[in-house]
């Protein structure tokens, strides 16, 4: 296995594959339809445009085993130290750590670029995303409840948190 910087025109498929079964099957995206590679495209560009990290685990054989990235949070100036984060493990290859892995990837990208705020948006009913944000450090900060409808059911979604040592000196501007 090797970790690898995510590019448009060698992993968009496979992403695009990743998201879209989560879209269809779980609460990880409150999404109804299929993104395209249209879709791709943008959020690839988006990525490019705010300088913000696509990390993968790609195999031996070339398949993306799970990739995660993190973007603006809120687009106002006082958040530029702040950032979302998501991860996706492919679901045939669940419960195998990946995602921790991914987690702490992204955790070391943030410092590097002196961010200061992970945030994690996660469905409440998603105990093992939310045990996995605990072990590594994330807290509880609150809970939207009955933010999304998505199979029939209202979702609650919950924030969670990791604050980094970084930047050594924020600036206003």
């Amino acid at each position: 296995m090797q970790i690898i910087q995510c590019q448009y025109e060698s992993d968009a498929a496979q992403i695009l594959e990743i998201f879209n079964h989560a879209i269809l099957h779980t609460t990880a995206l409150y999404e109804y339809k299929p993104r395209t590679m249209a879709t791709m495209q943008q959020w690839f560009a988006n990525k490019t445009a705010g300088n913000f990290p696509v990390i993968g685990l790609k195999a031996d054989d070339g398949t993306l085993l799970a990739f995660g990235s993190y973007g603006t949070f809120r687009a106002f100036p006082a958040f530029k130290y702040s950032v979302e984060h998501s991860v996706y493990v492919h679901p045939d290859h669940q419960g195998k750590g990946l995602g921790r892995q991914m987690l702490q990837l992204l955790i070391e990208a943030a410092k590097s670029q002196d961010y200061h705020l992970l945030i994690g948006g996660i469905d409440a009913s998603n105990s093992g995303s939310i045990a996995l944000h605990q072990k590594l450090g994330f807290v509880h900060s609150g809970t939207i409840t009955q933010a999304g409808f998505k199979f029939g059911r209202w979702l609650d979604l919950a924030f969670y948190q990791l604050t980094l040592p970084t930047p050594q000196q924020p600036q206003d501007d």
